[in-house]
């Protein structure tokens, strides 16, 4: 068995509610594990792991892990939301990996709202793991492809281009396709209210 893996995918790709998953099956197994994710996941709670499906997970949130070892017994880390952390932080993990009996499940994004890649996913990639991607259709009507890119909007549909490559939260984004995310993304005249507007109309049903 692999000791790295990465499980990737767009937002909604229910990446959080599989690591619950997986967590409560090493539990059924009587295996000892940990559940980390970087502290500025402060969305839903600082002390677990929350889906969008309502599954919870108690983690340990931490700012970095320039000081964080597994405890003696632990023989799975799952690890939330790993592209908020650092490139070091990634190397910290691929160590452990390489250098104990330990193996690590990380879950998280690849690239941000600008179709920039995350540094930390970037070096993950670059450890070779064991890579699994969850796939999500496009979020756009009429459209079936396989979701890549993340939208950024404001609350009047236009397009965020650029500002932080880390922000946490969902309400404001969609997943899209490559060519949906050119679509609109490569030109400032295409509004995506009309849109949101049906869609909220539909989540409220």
């Amino acid at each position: 068995m692999a000791k790295l893996h990465f499980f990737y995918g767009v937002m909604g790709a229910a990446k959080s509610a599989e690591l619950c998953i997986n967590a409560y099956k090493l539990r059924k197994a009587g295996k000892k594990y940990e559940v980390l994710k970087p502290a500025v996941d402060n969305r839903d709670s600082l002390t677990e792991v929350v889906s969008r499906i309502g599954l919870r997970e108690p983690a340990m949130a931490l700012v970095n892990l320039d000081s964080y070892t597994p405890k003696k017994d632990t023989k799975f880390v799952l690890i939330d939301e790993v592209q908020f952390f650092s490139v070091s932080d990634i190397h910290k993990i691929v160590n452990i990996a390489d250098t104990t009996n330990i193996t690590i499940f990380c879950y998280g994004l690849t690239v941000d709202s600008n179709g920039n890649m995350f540094p930390a996913s970037a070096a993950l990639f670059a450890a070779n793991p064991e890579s699994h991607e969850y796939e999500v259709v496009c979020e756009m009507p009429e459209c079936d492809n396989h979701a890549s890119h993340h939208l950024r909007f404001d609350q009047n549909g236009n397009i965020i281009r650029g500002g932080k490559q880390v922000e946490v939260g969902d309400s404001q984004y969609l997943s899209v396709c490559r060519p949906c995310f050119h679509k609109y993304y490569d030109n400032p005249s295409e509004n995506l209210l009309w849109y949101l507007y049906k869609k909220r109309s539909q989540n409220t049903k």
